[in-house]
């Protein structure tokens, strides 16, 4: 590949429509400064500097996508609540349409509330709930997807699941029967609960915990020979097209038909690992819409999200920064 073909890729990514289906959130952070411990408990003080709140879960999804140039969708519930609120002044701020956000009264916002001190993650806070959306709020998602796909001529759909209850077993069928129909690719980001739920899907993205817990095996999974076996088991059980495990510090391992292969990560100052696997999802996805070399498109992802590693909190790709690192490392 020349940097003109790599030129040419990442200028076409401003062409993709891409529907993002999945548990939105609030991250919501304290940063402070830490010089001393806490005499009521050996924890450490930390002296509150700055809060800030930001787009999180499949919303992080869609920055990731946006910050490439790409047109996201963005399709989720929330609670109809302050921090509801505060997200859908957030995607407004990012100029992210909000026409399929609703907002439930029978649910809270999911917030994840990091605290970080000297620029260290010490601790996070959860607010949320995990039971499933109502049959008539499932009801509800199905037909404004369906809408969506119609009048909007999307080009990829990513499911972002962290098991939430906004993606349930009845929205996966239907969307994906919907998205073979129109011949559109779907690139799952999964969690445990609907593991076994997606089927017939363009490319499946867990992690090792991940799809440890989706086979329920506690198998040594590092090895190139038993993720091949995993994943053409998993394949030809659940439809998949594309396998793509990340592997943490060890990489990516991709699985098709043809390819098996492990993608080595790049050596990275790694200040936090949060958010990394939307920016994955979100740019695998971007190479599904263009139809792009399989290998190709993992060594994209694998390089964007080793890059939102040395980065503090949770954020999107750097579209010019992933394209000199693409050209520095990709270009033979």
């Amino acid at each position: 590949m020349t940097q003109k073909d790599l030129q040419k890729i990442f200028d076409s990514f401003s062409k993709v429509r891409v529907l993002i289906i999945g548990d939105a959130m609030v991250d919501a952070y304290i940063w402070g400064i830490v010089n001393r411990i806490s005499p009521e408990a050996p924890v450490p003080i930390v002296a509150v500097k700055t809060k800030e709140t930001r787009l999180g879960g499949a919303a992080n999804v869609a920055l990731n996508v946006q910050a490439m140039g790409a047109t996201p969708i963005l399709c989720s519930m929330i609670g109809d609540d302050m921090y509801g609120r505060e997200f859908t002044d957030l995607m407004e701020k990012q100029k992210l349409s909000t026409q399929a956000i609703f907002k439930s009264k029978k649910r809270v916002t999911t917030v994840k509330t990091r605290i970080i001190g000297n620029n260290h993650h010490l601790l996070r806070v959860d607010e949320e709930v995990e039971s499933e959306i109502s049959k008539t709020e499932t009801q509800q998602m199905i037909e404004k997807i369906s809408f969506l796909i119609k009048t909007n001529a999307v080009d990829v759909i990513v499911f972002e699941d962290y098991d939430k209850g906004v993606i349930t077993p009845e929205l996966i069928q239907k969307v994906v029967v919907e998205a073979t129909k129109k011949k559109i690719p779907v690139a799952v980001d999964p969690k445990k609960k609907n593991f076994q739920y997606y089927k017939n899907i363009t490319l499946f993205k867990p992690n090792l915990k991940e799809l440890k817990d989706g086979i329920k095996s506690d198998l040594n999974l590092a090895g190139l020979e038993i993720l091949s076996k995993v994943a053409d088991e998993l394949r030809v059980k659940q439809g998949m097209e594309n396998i793509l495990i990340t592997l943490s510090e060890k990489g990516m391992f991709i699985a098709t038909k043809k390819i098996k292969r492990i993608v080595p990560a790049h050596i990275r100052n790694v200040a936090d690992v949060s958010g990394a696997g939307d920016t994955v999802i979100g740019v695998a996805a971007l190479g599904l819409a263009l139809k792009l070399d399989p290998v190709l498109m993992v060594e994209l992802a694998n390089l964007a999200g080793g890059l939102v590693c040395e980065k503090v909190g949770v954020v999107p790709i750097d579209k010019e920064l992933l394209f000199q690192e693409s050209i520095r490392l990709l270009i033979k």
